[in-house]
């Protein structure tokens, strides 16, 4: 009688996670879908444990508040973001992030933003379901990962990375009547799929701007550091240049291979800020010191030196302490797909 009575008060329990979370889902969809149809799907938590062995560890594709888990489901790769509910993320309002990881998805069709392909609303945080990401990450294959062996990324490469990032920021901030603003681009939120073609992912701290308004005014700065804007920073307002300004800090290090965090300490040990310090290597000609070694180790690298100025230009422009003097994000992506061109 009473393992009846656990059972039934489990069953109870579940049935009021899942009314829970459909109800805010619902109410989150239908205001910002502005009345365009996107379904998405709805799974099992069984579905989800046996597509990927039961949330085992090598199944992990990144790691972050949320993991990402490669899985098998219906007959299809796919990826599976599970959030983690602990203490050190206290701070973050997990159930707000969660739900951005629906409604903005949903409103997108565009190539290089990871899609989403449904849900489980079974966990205290819903479980997400998105299509397949099976190659890691941009921070996996640019910084390395422990017991993870990747093909190096030439010169080519990493314009089209570039490119097709640009691509899908300049989407964010244009494809829509309410500009949205992504405000944490960075490597770990690009993902990778079968045909190596980039996606970015994990809207968690993305916002529209009001109707109306120029910026999000809400007083919180949110992102990484080293990534922020600087007149974000100072102000907690914040616009489609604080974008730009994280696409530039990106750039850095798509063709340093080294974080900014590093970056950074290495130019204040030389007396230097950041971009003074990388400058100072373009004018003395030794960029080959600060470029990621598997660059230069190219047999084309010393072909391609007047393409790198104008990748390493449009981020120095990009990542400029003033928000009018960098370009839009459909500039950047345009110069981009040019400098992808020339060589390919």
């Amino acid at each position: 009688m009473s393992s009846l009575w656990r059972r039934n008060s489990k069953e109870k329990k579940d049935n009021t996670i899942s009314l829970r979370n459909g109800a805010v889902l619902l109410e989150k969809l239908i205001t910002t879908c502005e009345g365009k149809r996107n379904p998405i799907r709805s799974f099992s938590l069984e579905e989800l444990k046996i597509a990927t062995n039961n949330f085992a560890e090598h199944q992990v594709i990144r790691y972050e508040c949320n993991k990402l888990y490669r899985g098998f489901l219906q007959n299809r790769s796919v990826s599976i973001m599970y959030w983690c509910v602990n203490d050190h993320i206290h701070w973050y309002n997990k159930e707000d992030f969660f739900y951005n990881n629906i409604v903005f998805p949903t409103q997108m069709s565009q190539k290089n933003v990871l899609q989403l392909i449904g849900c489980c609303l079974d966990t205290e945080i819903p479980t997400l379901v998105f299509e397949s990401a099976e190659n890691g990450t941009l921070a996996d294959r640019i910084h390395g990962r422990d017991g993870h062996h990747f093909e190096p990324l030439l010169l080519a490469h990493r314009f089209k990375i570039a490119m097709e990032i640009a691509n899908a920021v300049a989407y964010l901030h244009l494809g829509f009547r309410r500009p949205i603003v992504f405000r944490d681009i960075k490597p770990s939120k690009i993902l990778f799929d079968e045909e190596n073609v980039a996606k970015l992912f994990d809207f968690s701290l993305s916002e529209s701007i009001p109707e109306g308004e120029t910026h999000i005014k809400n007083g919180q700065v949110m992102g990484t550091s080293g990534f922020v804007a600087p007149e974000y920073a100072m102000t907690s307002d914040c616009n489609e240049k604080c974008d730009v300004f994280s696409f530039g800090i990106l750039l850095l290090e798509l063709l340093t291979g080294e974080r900014i965090t590093c970056l950074s300490q290495i130019a204040e040990d030389d007396g230097c800020l950041l971009m003074d310090y990388v400058k100072k290597h373009v004018e003395n000609d030794t960029l080959y010191e600060i470029i990621d070694p598997k660059i230069v180790q190219d047999s084309s690298y010393y072909k391609k030196k007047e393409q790198l100025l104008s990748f390493l230009l449009l981020m120095f422009e990009c990542a400029s302490e003033s928000p009018e003097e960098r370009p839009t994000m459909m500039s950047a992506a345009k110069r981009l797909r040019q400098l992808y061109l020339s060589t390919a």
